[in-house]
């Protein structure tokens, strides 16, 4: 049976109404907007859709603990009120901004007095849960165990790196999608039409070329997208129109989506490395732009970019690396915005080289080689000996200097015993890469000589002039 819904309590005495209408005025068009039903709420249908699992458990009365992970302005907030409307418990908001432990201890003493008292459970909204530490992200979960209190928490920080795993075990995640503009747009229609809690009695009037541009400006946020109507609505006054360059100052200019020490840092930094790596120019620069428009630090997409050249690009072309370190010296120098060019050099460079990432794969498997024989000597011919003690040993004995012949490569072991005829690097069919592998066939081809006797007297070595 799903519980009965308490209405919040009628005032009292004459001037009440009056009161409440001064009130209302008073009351951004955002929060006078706020869904009061799951009906009402706009988007997160993936959630709150028919049928869908957290609907059913809210119209049931029988939600547990959870954490709304979301971008602002995408009903994180509401969704808990009416979380705690519909379950019939009491709502405590928290904000772990301007508040403390003292206030949980206190917020907790509460809900035990009143679970006593009217059997009433209580909703703790935990609002920007993640700038919790964790100790004090901790100091929920014994209450949470004890049914005292229904934690809800919103952030919009991934849960992953931002919550304890002491905390996620005992909550459910649910992620909330920023609103399409189409959802937008019809939550702006409606807040103009709206004579009780909207712009309804002011008689505006609005052209569907604006609504569109705050719609989709708005970039899926609920709360920005009413902020800017209720702006232009003020701007052009009551009975107005309120057309594109209405809507476009009261928007102002978009804020990019970025935030430079969390998760979004991390996918752009990511995004943008993919995209070179896929040779990618388009979606490179777009990721690197969003970055610029962020406030991230150039440095930082350079660090990442230098890596790339070693990594994706290699030995494919050498210059690839070469540039970009010197596109980092040249934006050290300019400074934006004029260091944006080399930034943006660079980034079209690295795209569009050819790519290898046979310099990586051998480091790798040099790497696995190096931890499984960690204690295999080095060959008495090509260990140094500087004294006389060393050379009545066998230190250098046999060593054959390479540059004693024309060719300059003389065949001879290098590798421990153990490690002999195993091959990290396998040179690449791009670039740069295809003149090391016929050096490389080449030095095979001396080899091979070296261990067979010719099979005719003119069966005799390429001249260096004929090397690759």
């Amino acid at each position: 049976m799903t519980p009965k819904r308490r209405d919040p309590p009628v005032g009292r005495g004459p001037d009440s109404l009056f009161a409440a209408a001064r009130r209302a005025s008073a009351t951004p068009l955002a929060a006078r907007m706020r869904p009061r039903t799951l009906d009402e709420f706009v988007g997160q249908l993936h959630l709150l859709g028919t049928g869908k699992p957290l609907r059913d458990a809210i119209e049931q009365g029988r939600v547990l603990s959870m954490i709304f992970w979301g971008p602002p302005g995408t009903g994180k907030t509401t969704l808990a009120r009416l979380v705690a409307q519909y379950t019939d418990r009491y709502f405590a908001p928290f904000s772990a901004v301007t508040e403390g432990v003292p206030r949980v201890r206190e917020i907790v003493a509460e809900a035990e007095g009143r679970l006593q008292r009217e059997g009433r459970g209580t909703i703790l909204f935990v609002d920007e849960i993640h700038r919790f530490n964790r100790a004090q992200q901790d100091a929920f979960l014994p209450h949470v165990e004890a049914g005292t209190i229904t934690l809800i928490g919103a952030t919009t920080e991934n849960p992953s790196f931002a919550l304890t795993g002491a905390l996620l075990s005992r909550t459910r995640v649910f992620v909330l999608e920023p609103l399409s503009a189409e959802d937008l747009n019809g939550l702006l229609r409606r807040a103009l039409a709206d004579p009780e809690r909207g712009l309804g009695t002011r008689a505006l009037r609005a052209t569907d070329e604006a609504l569109a541009f705050l719609a989709e400006h708005a970039d899926g946020d609920a709360r920005r997208a009413l902020t800017a109507l209720e702006a232009a609505a003020d701007a052009v006054g009551d009975g107005g129109e309120i057309d594109r360059a209405a809507a476009q100052d009261a928007l102002q200019r978009r804020v990019a989506h970025y935030d430079n020490a969390g998760e979004e840092h991390f996918n752009m930094l990511s995004a943008y490395h993919k995209s070179l790596r896929g040779s990618d120019p388009n979606g490179a620069l777009y990721w690197m732009a969003r970055m610029i428009e962020g406030g991230e630090d150039p440095l930082v997409m350079f660090r990442r970019a230098i890596a790339m050249a070693s990594e994706d690009v290699g030995l494919a072309d050498p210059e690839a690396l070469k540039l970009a370190i010197a596109a980092r010296e040249a934006y050290r120098m300019l400074g934006p915005p004029e260091g944006y060019l080399a930034l943006s050099q660079m980034t079209i460079y690295l795209a569009t080289a050819p790519k290898s990432n046979r310099s990586y794969m051998a480091l790798e498997a040099a790497l696995d080689a190096a931890r499984e024989t960690p204690a295999e000597p080095v060959p008495l011919h090509i260990r140094n000996a500087p004294t006389k003690l060393m050379k009545e040993l066998g230190y250098h004995e046999g060593y054959q200097y390479a540059h004693a012949v024309p060719e300059a490569y003389i065949p001879q072991e290098y590798l421990p015993e153990r490690l002999r005829g195993q091959t990290f690097y396998e040179p690449g069919s791009f670039g740069f890469e295809r003149e090391i592998a016929k050096r490389l066939a080449w030095w095979a081809e001396l080899k091979a000589r070296t261990t067979a006797p010719p099979s005719s007297p003119g069966d005799a070595e390429r001249s260096p002039e004929e090397a690759p």
